[in-house]
C-alpha cells in the first residue's frame, strides 16, 4: 500500500505542474493595466485578484465586466464610507480606466457583460419598439422608478435612482447585474432585444419627452394632476376670499 501511495504521488506530481501551467492563461495588456489599477485602489476592500475581504467588500468573481462598469463608471465605487447605498457621484477613474478594471474583473472570474454595438434602436425604423419598450417599462421597472424614471424611496434608507441622466450602457449594465436592491434581468428573463426596447422608451419618452403632459408636469400625469392642484389652490383661495369679505361687512 505504501509503495502504490508512493507511486500515486510521484505520477501526480509528474503531471500536475504541467495542467496548471496549460490552464493558466496570460492576461491581456488591457486587463494588466486594470491589475495595477485594481492592487491602487481596489485590493484594500476586495482582496487579492478580487476575492473579497470580510466585513469590507465582497468577492468580485463572476460580477462581470457589465457590473465594473456601472458601479465605476457612475462613480458609485469606491465608496467614501459604509452606507445604506452607494450612491452616484463623479466617477473616480477616467472612461478607458474603467474599461481596463472592466476587463480585469471579467478575465480573472467571468461573468455578463454589456454587448457590443448599439443598445438603442431607431424608433424612426423601429415604430412598434417604443410601444413595447414602454409597456415592459411599465410592468417591470415603474414599482421602483416611477412611471416618469424620476425614481422613489425604498425601505432601510434605500432609494431607486432617477433614470432621467443614466446612459443606455448603464441601464443596459443595471439590467444585467442588479445593483443594489434592484433584480437582475438575465437574458431568460428579458431578452437582449426587450431591454434595448426599454432602453429606447427610456431615452426617447423620458428623457427627451421629460414634460410631455401639462405645463408644470407635477408628478408626471398630464394636466390631471395640474388640474386638480389649480382646483384646490382655487378653492382655498375663494373660502379665504369669502371669509375676508363676511368679515368686512
Amino acid at each position: 500500500m505504501i509503495a502504490a501511495l508512493a507511486l500515486a504521488g510521484g505520477v501526480y506530481t509528474a503531471f500536475t505542474p504541467g495542467a496548471f501551467a496549460e490552464d493558466s492563461t496570460p492576461l491581456s495588456s488591457a486587463a494588466q493595466q486594470g491589475k495595477e489599477l485594481f492592487d491602487n485602489s481596489c485590493i484594500s476592500c476586495h482582496g487579492r485578484d478580487g476575492q473579497g475581504v470580510a466585513g469590507r467588500g465582497p468577492s468580485l468573481i463572476g460580477v462581470g465586466s457589465a457590473s465594473v462598469e456601472f458601479q465605476v463608471g457612475t462613480g458609485r465605487m469606491p465608496m467614501a464610507r459604509q452606507e445604506a447605498q452607494a450612491e452616484q457621484k463623479k466617477p473616480q477613474f477616467t472612461p478607458d480606466e474603467t474599461k481596463q478594471l472592466a476587463q480585469y474583473i471579467q478575465e480573472i472570474g467571468g461573468g455578463p457583460e454589456i454587448p457590443a454595438g448599439e443598445l438603442k434602436l431607431d424608433p424612426k425604423a423601429n415604430p412598434e419598439a417604443l410601444a413595447r419598450g414602454g409597456e415592459l417599462f411599465r410592468v417591470n421597472c415603474t414599482s421602483c422608478h416611477s412611471f416618469t424614471g424620476a425614481g422613489g424611496a425604498l425601505s432601510s434608507g434605500k432609494f431607486a435612482p432617477s433614470l432621467h441622466d443614466a446612459t443606455p450602457e448603464q441601464i443596459y449594465a443595471a439590467m444585467l447585474t442588479g445593483p443594489q436592491n434592484m433584480p437582475v434581468f438575465g437574458d431568460n428573463q428579458l431578452t437582449p432585444e426587450q431591454k434595448r426596447e426599454i432602453i429606447t422608451y427610456i431615452t426617447v419618452q423620458l428623457q427627451d419627452n421629460k414634460d410631455a403632459g401639462g405645463i408644470f408636469n407635477l408628478g408626471g400625469y398630464g394636466p390631471a394632476t395640474e388640474g386638480m392642484a389649480i382646483f384646490l389652490v382655487g378653492i382655498t383661495i375663494l373660502v379665504f376670499t369669502s371669509l375676508w369679505i363676511a368679515g368686512k361687512s
